[in-house]
């Protein structure tokens, strides 16, 4: 079962974001972004309950590992004491049951390993997967805005159009009015660039810094350094802002 989860989850982690992104350009629609958070989703939730289910047998595995590792050398001991008190049948037994006690430790120990390697690979598929959930997540808001944008640029487009038709009437307010769309429409196409290029350059950033960004920001809080360099550059802003406001 682990397998086979570890198996869709690499198949997500995988999956091209700029293909996803350019399919929901294309289309207007960001339903296929939603459709790979929700696998995401689903198939996160089951790496957590087999991670769960394999980590539990990692300990397991290894507790009877050390406790037969114990027991091997206790009987380890008892040996070398019968021989030297010339029990030698007794010693003799002792050995057989040495033999048998270092085996089935042995094979504790190589499942304990395995076990152990598999419960890796889930720890850091699961990294993966929430990582690029995250950016996923945080470009489907980015499509979203965008194609809302477009939206309001079209419907301004037709509301020119209608205006156009009211060309050479005369009257003045018809003409304001125009003037005043036209006006909006050219800040709408000037955002709409931004963001295309705002767009571009985060598919290249985050998809390839978010998760480094993301470490660093928990290593900061680790070693007590407080927020990133950024954080603070915004709130003295914000607080310089506030003060010359209230002065």
């Amino acid at each position: 079962m682990a397998q086979s989860v570890l198996d869709k989850i690499n198949t997500l982690i995988s999956a091209n974001l700029h293909a996803m992104v350019d399919s929901a350009l294309q289309a207007n629609s960001v339903k296929v972004m939603d459709e790979y958070v929700r696998q995401a989703e689903r198939n996160l939730n089951e790496l957590e309950e087999a991670t769960v289910t394999v980590g539990g047998s990692v300990k397991t595995l290894k507790r009877k590992y050390e406790e037969i590792s114990a027991t091997a050398e206790k009987i380890d001991r008892d040996i070398d004491t019968l021989l030297t008190r010339g029990k030698s049948d007794l010693a003799s037994a002792a050995q057989a049951d040495l033999n048998t006690k270092q085996q089935l430790a042995q094979e504790y120990y190589e499942q304990w390993q395995q076990q152990q390697n598999e419960y890796q690979k889930m720890l850091d598929a699961k990294l993966k997967l929430e990582a690029r959930l995250t950016v996923t997540r945080q470009e489907r808001e980015h499509l979203q805005a965008l194609m809302e944008l477009a939206e309001a640029k079209s419907a301004t487009n037709k509301t020119i159009r209608s205006l156009n038709d009211l060309a050479g009437v005369g009257d003045d307010d018809v003409r304001k009015l125009g003037d005043a769309i036209r006006a909006r429409l050219d800040r709408e196409d000037a955002s709409i660039e931004m963001s295309s290029t705002k767009l571009q350059d985060q598919m290249d950033d985050v998809l390839e810094k978010g998760t480094i960004d993301t470490q660093l920001e928990e290593r900061r809080k680790r070693l007590g350094l407080g927020a990133s360099s950024s954080g603070s550059a915004s709130s003295a802003g914000s607080t310089s802002s506030s003060g010359n406001t209230t002065s």
